[in-house]
């Protein structure tokens, strides 16, 4: 019993430890200062759309081409480009 706790808290921190998540902080572009990852690009199209820059349909709209299912913004489409 004791032998497959441990097992199991065993093979549950090695798969914890394999995870990285692109979005776990906002990332800017060095040289722009733009937004790079999801996390970082909803903050910035939330506050331009408060700063009444964007209407709300314009907002979405760019919310999902840059973080949708096939954005831009998520790593495994930015690294193949």
């Amino acid at each position: 019993m004791k032998m497959n706790k441990l097992m199991v808290l065993t093979i549950t921190a090695l798969l914890l430890a394999g995870c990285s998540d692109d979005n776990d902080a906002p990332i800017y572009g060095k040289d722009s200062g733009l937004p790079v990852n999801c996390r970082a690009f909803v903050q910035f199209a939330i506050n331009e759309y408060r700063a009444g820059k964007y209407s709300a349909n314009d907002t979405f709209s760019a919310l999902e081409r840059n973080c949708g299912s096939n954005g831009w913004s998520w790593k495994n489409i930015r690294e193949k480009k």
